[in-house]
């Protein structure tokens, strides 16, 4: 029996000694590559976090002590040792464990995580809860040095340095980010990581200040002020002792000793408490040691070699969306790039490379990226934003504020729009629709094929307002690229098939399926025409109008949800037009989506075929 196999519950972790302990971590690994090589998955974070997991579990009583995951993809050794083993091959499979901590999978999860810079204010939360209530529990939040970058961080860090709460800070600072080392904290980490001589200097400050014959104690004090000018390049930790937190570290993170040793240590300070840990991320499995962004999340790949299983297929929209920002920088050198630390994953990489002078990372920090970039086209210039949907989210204020208001002519790249499959409900862009819509002056668009969205990126800059092009993470059809790209009419749909008994309206590369419909219903005698709306803001009203009017029943598809999707924009161009003698049905979304591969999701929820032609036919009896 494997030792793993003897660890169902974190108190079974205190019944090993140090070496099994060792070995354990060894199998951990092992099952780790075993399954997110089959499955994909977050693996070099968690690779890195394998020690520290098994610390925290050996020196906290979870579930009555809380542990928060910031982002949560570095949690799957803690679903190993809180009794999920069992299920650990269904890791991001349908209806199998989430890759993130989820309170509804087990009673170990306090708190969902999926975003980043989200657990220092859960856990204060937590914990000022647990001291209303006169409750004893220690409460740990666990964040990465990528994590850190992000506001939201520095905002719970105040409160807690201010609020003298019971807390642990544990940071994980695997010197690694998603993209490269962003900003001034990468810098002030790794100051720490590599100046051990900073915790004997302070002492030895400390210490001559208070001999010196006669006059010891006073000229302490009154040097207090002065060693404030010079203890910010002595003292580690210094901004965390600043902000009114206890600072322990440096630590090695795959120490487990060092590691029990200095939570002991924290759990004994009164107050909140930043526990600085250095670990490697892809520890123990060299593909993902040598390359951690690839492996950050990976899909399928060689176990024996790390070598990613790549299917023979056309380039995604991702691929499209950065060949083109190259393509269209090269003729207009106004032209400059922000992301949030996800270069490699919004396709950005390589302009970063063509044009380092006009790519900006700013890390985890998704509202000063909208806001900074706003600016930059103020002054003159011409950005463009890629985020993912999902993180769109947090830079509502600044694109409605800091873009629209003040009509700055950013583009914004929606990656990662609708369902993106495996990482589930925090990350499927199937909001943006909704709360992009509401804002005047943006206009909103969505490339039915790739071809489209290299037209309506190229169109994007030829607009006098800012512009949202949404987008998913698929691979795309496979269609002819034109030599030249296109400037789009702004405003205009595509009417691709005319109709006769029923008009099909789809946003984005769910046109195809309606297109399929189409085909589909017509072997079976029913007209449908088709619409490739292509804009949401300004929309084609007339060109909806006509065609509805001559159908008098219109099915519109979205990979969305209905609450305030495209479907919503079609009814209020009903409404308002006083269209009434017209039947409508929606497809789209009515609630969070879980995590799985996007066919299936697709089945589950709806967006298929089958489905619209069960709607078309129920809307013509």
């Amino acid at each position: 029996m494997s030792l793993l196999d003897r660890v169902n519950f974190p108190a079974d972790l205190k019944k090993l000694n140090y070496n099994e302990l060792t070995k354990l971590a060894d199998e951990i690994r092992e099952e780790l590559v075993e399954v997110v090589s089959k499955n994909g998955g977050h693996l070099a974070s968690n690779l890195g976090v394998v020690e520290l997991t098994i610390a925290l579990h050996r020196s906290f009583n979870c579930p009555e002590d809380k542990i928060i995951w910031d982002v949560g993809h570095q949690s799957y050794v803690h679903k190993l040792l809180t009794n999920r083993r069992k299920d650990f091959t269904t890791l991001r499979q349908y209806k199998g464990l989430a890759g993130f901590p989820k309170r509804e999978e087990s009673i170990y999860d306090c708190f969902n995580t999926g975003h980043a810079s989200t657990s220092i204010s859960a856990a204060l939360g937590f914990a000022k809860a647990r001291d209303i209530n006169k409750e004893n529990f220690n409460v740990v939040a666990v964040i990465g040095d990528g994590s850190m970058t992000g506001g939201m961080a520095y905002e719970a860090l105040n409160h807690a340095g201010n609020s003298d709460t019971d807390l642990i800070v544990v940071l994980n600072d695997n010197e690694m980010f998603i993209s490269a080392h962003v900003g001034a904290m990468s810098s002030y980490l790794n100051r720490i990581r590599t100046s051990s001589f900073y915790d004997k200097k302070k002492r030895d400050l400390e210490k001559f200040l208070r001999n010196i014959p006669g006059i010891g104690s006073s000229v302490a004090k009154a040097a207090e002020k002065a060693k404030d000018g010079i203890k910010y390049f002595l003292v580690p930790g210094l901004l965390f002792e600043e902000l009114g937190l206890t600072y322990l570290g440096p630590i090695n993170g795959h120490d487990i000793p060092a590691l029990e040793t200095v939570f002991q240590q924290a759990k004994q300070k009164k107050g909140p408490v930043l526990v600085h840990v250095v670990t490697c991320k892809g520890k123990g499995y060299e593909p993902a040691r040598k390359k951690p962004d690839i492996f950050h999340g990976v899909g399928p790949f060689q176990k024996e070699t790390g070598i990613i299983i790549k299917k023979d297929s056309p380039p995604t929209y991702t691929q499209i969306f950065g060949d083109t920002i190259c393509e269209i920088a090269k003729e207009d050198d106004k032209i400059v790039a922000v992301t949030a630390a996800m270069g490699t994953g919004t396709g950005l990489s390589q302009f970063g490379k063509m044009y380092p002078d006009r790519y900006f990372d700013v890390g985890i920090a998704e509202p000063h990226a909208v806001t900074f970039a706003g600016a930059l086209a103020l002054a003159g210039l011409k950005p463009i934003v890629s985020l993912y949907s999902t993180f769109y989210q947090r830079a509502y204020d600044q694109v409605l504020h800091d873009i629209c208001l003040q009509n700055a002519k950013v583009v914004l790249a929606v990656d990662r729009a609708g369902i993106v499959g495996e990482d589930g409900p925090t990350h499927h862009g199937i909001f943006d629709i909704a709360f992009f819509r509401t804002i005047p002056n943006l206009t909103i668009m969505a490339p039915k094929d790739e071809n489209e969205l290299r037209n309506m990126i190229y169109s994007a800059f030829t607009y006098d307002n800012p512009v949202a092009v949404r987008y998913p993470r698929s691979v795309g059809f496979g269609v002819p690229i034109d030599k030249e790209p296109q400037i789009l009419p702004k405003g205009k749909a595509e009417l691709l098939e005319e109709g006769e008994d029923i008009t099909l309206i789809g946003f984005g590369p769910v046109v195809y399926l309606c297109l399929e419909t189409a085909k589909k219903l017509q072997q079976k005698g029913i007209k449908a025409g088709v619409i490739n709306l292509r804009f949401i803001n300004p929309i084609d009203k007339d060109l909806i109008i006509r065609q509805v009017r001559q159908t008098h029943r219109v099915i519109t598809v979205e990979d969305h949800v209905l609450a305030g999707g495209m479907g919503s924009a079609v009814l209020e161009i009903l409404n308002d037009e006083n269209v009434n003698d017209v039947l409508v049905g929606r497809i789209g979304y009515n609630n969070y989506v879980e995590h799985g591969p996007i066919p299936i999701l697709y089945q589950e929820y709806g967006l298929t075929v089958d489905n619209i032609i069960a709607l078309s036919e129920k809307l013509l009896k």
